[in-house]
């Protein structure tokens, strides 16, 4: 029986109160570190080192403060859900590491870039280039050992420190590497102009059909490894009720694709838009995970209500989070408000 059918009040709703922070904070994670991440993945694409400068420039006032929300999602798995947390962080303590290095590496690269020159200028771009793709494909790793399902007993087995490597996960690491070269375009074509924005214009098509495709791929998969899932989409009545996900989730592409492109006469589509769809794809994404997962945190053993820590603990915690939770939320805004417009070629952040 599910230990939730047992629970009554704080006990039941303080676990799916932190569920949605937890995943509320990933989320922003994803998509304001994402376009940041894109942008390392789409450096190799840049003519020169000017137009990779311009690139960067274009993230550098606001980057900094993204990892704030990853710091979130991890801490609040740690004080909520700290059987959670010990089953992921034993099992995935390999591309975890190896994900907080990249963004270490690419972190300094970013900041030594400005400061280098010739050699190692291009050295340092390289870097946070690598830097960039690491960190993106371990998140998709990770990701999708998650989804996939950790069993309870993998933390105490031989072999489970490579349980994320498996085709499934290897593919969603891929496809979370596409979708952020994606943010990466719809990022530029908002905030440059020229030879910059045809760049990013030209490379957003065919990202949004390689999207696509990942999605298609992932989604059909997913339910082939655990009849959990197939159950939650297809079972009586679920799929009516499912479907405006995947639904709108075709408009979103849709929409994409057509403002993405770069009409040879006429006016073009409002910036914001690739941006703005793109975005759109991260969440119903997101959504569509966390529909299939629920009511586990650690699919397939831990549910919400087991890995939870006491309610006295959620209780303060989540106290404490309703004075700092504003106060990310309006420097975040204050932030994206101060940068906003267009970034000329030859001006900048660290100019």
């Amino acid at each position: 029986m599910n230990p939730a059918d047992t629970l009554h009040g704080a006990a039941y709703w303080l676990p799916i109160a932190w569920f949605a922070v937890i995943g509320f904070g990933v989320l922003m994670y994803v998509l304001l570190d994402g376009f940041v991440l894109g942008l390392g993945i789409l450096a190799p694409f840049a003519e020169s080192e000017d137009e990779l400068d311009h690139m960067m420039n274009t993230a550098a006032p606001i980057w900094d403060g993204n990892e704030t929300w990853l710091v979130l999602g991890g801490a609040g798995l740690l004080a909520a859900f700290p059987k959670a947390y010990a089953t992921v962080l034993s099992t995935l303590y390999l591309p975890v590491l190896a994900m907080l290095l990249a963004l270490i590496f690419r972190g300094v690269a970013f900041e030594f870039r400005f400061k280098g020159q010739g050699r190692a200028k291009r050295a340092w771009g390289m870097a946070f280039s690598l830097g960039s793709i690491v960190a993106a494909f371990t998140q998709g790793l990770i990701l999708g050992t998650l989804v996939q399902g950790i069993p309870p007993e993998a933390a105490s087995v031989r072999g489970s420190a490579l349980l994320w490597f498996n085709p499934f996960s290897m593919l969603t690491g891929a496809a979370l590497l596409t979708g952020y070269a994606l943010l990466g375009c719809g990022w530029l074509i908002l905030k440059t102009e020229g030879g910059l924005h045809r760049m990013a214009r030209t490379l957003a098509r065919p990202l949004v059909l390689m999207v696509l495709l990942f999605m298609l791929l992932v989604s059909s998969w997913l339910p082939q490894l655990d009849e959990r899932v197939m159950l939650r989409w297809f079972d009586g009545w679920n799929l009516l009720y499912l479907s405006p996900v995947p639904v709108l989730t075709l408009l979103a592409a849709v929409n994409l694709w057509r403002d993405a492109a770069l009409p040879p006469h006429g006016p073009r589509p409002h910036d914001a838009r690739p941006l703005l769809w793109t975005l759109a794809l991260f969440v119903l994404g997101f959504v569509g995970l966390l529909l299939g997962m629920w009511p586990f945190i650690v699919p397939p053993g831990l549910t919400l209500w087991d890995a939870a820590s006491p309610p006295s603990s959620q209780g303060f915690l989540l106290a404490g989070l309703v004075v700092l939770l504003p106060l990310i939320l309006g420097y975040t805004a204050w932030s994206y408000s101060v940068f906003r417009g267009k970034v000329a070629a030859d001006a900048g952040y660290h100019h």
